[in-house]
């Protein structure tokens, strides 16, 4: 099929991109604490916006 050569690079991509984050969080420095605090960013970002998105949704379905 042709889907599987882009899903193949994409999944080649997302475990070489794991592993030079994990140099970077093995690193010296402040480098494993700035990880931690872009992911609990981001995180928290993508808690928010799906709250909002599912109280978005849900007042689709409910009546005023």
């Amino acid at each position: 099929m042709d889907t599987t050569v882009p899903l193949n690079v994409i999944i080649d991509n997302i475990i070489e991109m794991n592993d030079h984050f994990t140099e970077v969080a093995m690193g010296d420095g402040l480098a494993p604490l700035l990880v931690l605090a872009g992911t609990l960013l981001i995180v928290a970002a993508l808690g928010v916006f799906g709250v909002l998105t599912l109280g978005a949704v849900g007042s689709l379905f409910t009546s005023n």
